[in-house]
């Protein structure tokens, strides 16, 4: 089996299991109980709340614990505007946002909020010179990703911090870093980055807990009501094993960061290399490795219907993905891919190959030999059709 589809989800590392297991076992207390059980509980918390902490070069308690990705954008931009909409109802996204951002602008907008979706240029970077005129006095938040889900192209956050503080605007500046953090540096001392969106399970942790860091100092209207954990911000009681497994991932993910982005570059390059072989096959987004994350790819069989290329792939045990596996639905041109200038047959195509530190360098010429093997057979197919028609 060749699992190219990392940028969905991530096999949990070996150690990562072994240790929610031993929490499960041994330390099943509600944090929120007074007796030894919970006090046990809620200093496991603590203690991961800690590492994370010191991992993303924060203080613990700009560390609130969420259910995933999703959650904590949705905290992020829901807590923030209906916090500070006495500042004005303005906010500012991009069109190749991940559903979990653009979905909720989209319904904030139904409610009466104005919103501004940043168009891209052709390699899927955001532009600043739109989002500075964009900006206006009324403008309570920006919320940017790091890391584009279905292409990899890394969107200039420094530089939009940077123009922020120039500025001295004071929209507060909201980053998914689902795909980003672990893989690439980023800085939270820059104090114009406000709120960081994280998912556990995009960096061999353990699925449905994740966190968003919150600035000090910085007040969100809560999602959830109830018991007050998470000092009030995300209520519900804590899910100790998680927590414990997401920051033992993200202290092994950063402690590879910097093996990952060596090696992940020179499997790019073989990705590339091979592809580039295949004619039919267009390589979407930029090849420049500064503008990338090196572990993220798409390209398109422009007349194909990606599932036929996927399942194909899958026969010979290789599993990528077309689109964002957050997506359902049928089969229709990629909104990110739109956004970024491509027609409706190219961008309809798109498949996505993403990986990571356990891959090799045989396993990439590996896919490309049989990516073309595949693309020749279905090219066949397709002729033999139109004959007989």
């Amino acid at each position: 089996m060749l699992y190219l589809d990392y940028a969905a989800t991530t096999p949990p590392y070996d150690e990562v299991v072994d240790t929610m297991a031993e929490v499960m076992k041994k330390h099943f207390g509600n944090p929120s109980s007074l007796h030894k059980l919970g006090v046990e509980g809620e200093q496991l918390v603590s203690q991961s709340r800690a590492v994370i902490a010191k991992c993303m070069q924060c203080r613990p308690d700009e560390i609130i614990f969420t259910s995933g990705g999703t959650e904590s954008n949705n905290l992020a931009i829901q807590g923030t505007v209906h916090r500070f909409r006495h500042r004005g109802n303005h906010i500012i996204t991009t069109a190749v946002e991940h559903a979990s951002v653009y979905d909720t602008f989209k319904a904030l907008e139904s409610q009466g909020y104005r919103v501004t979706y940043l168009p891209v240029d052709a390699t899927g970077a955001v532009k600043l010179d739109e989002m500075e005129l964009a900006l206006a006095e009324d403008t309570i938040l920006i919320s940017v990703m790091a890391v584009n889900n279905v292409t990899g192209r890394i969107q200039p956050i420094e530089q939009i911090a940077g123009m922020l503080k120039r500025l001295q605007s004071k929209a507060l500046f909201h980053v998914d870093a689902v795909q980003a953090a672990c893989k690439l540096p980023l800085n939270l001392a820059e104090p114009r980055i406000d709120l960081m969106s994280f998912s556990a399970h995009k960096v061999r942790g353990p699925k449905g807990i994740g966190f968003l860091y919150c600035r000090q100092g910085l007040e969100l209207q809560p999602l959830l009501w109830g018991g007050g954990q998470e000092n009030g911000v995300r209520s519900g009681t804590e899910n100790v094993p998680a927590i414990v497994g997401m920051a033992k991932a993200i202290r092994m993910a950063t402690d590879h960061q910097e093996r990952f982005q060596e090696h992940t570059a020179h499997l790019r390059q073989r990705f590339i290399a091979g592809i580039r072989e295949i004619p039919e096959l267009l390589l979407n987004a930029s090849v420049h490795s500064s503008d990338m994350a090196s572990y993220i790819m798409n390209f398109s069989f422009p007349g194909l219907r990606p599932e036929v290329l996927l399942h194909s792939l899958e026969q010979h045990g290789i599993y990528v993905s077309s689109g964002s596996a957050c997506s359902s639905g049928a089969t229709k041109p990629s909104r990110v891919l739109k956004a970024m200038g491509y027609d409706d047959a190219r961008a309809a195509a798109g498949i996505r190959i993403s990986y990571s530190l356990e891959h090799t360098l045989e396993e990439a010429d590996y896919f490309c030999r049989i990516l073309k093997q595949v693309v020749d057979q279905l090219k066949q197919t397709s002729t033999s059709q139109r004959r007989r028609r």
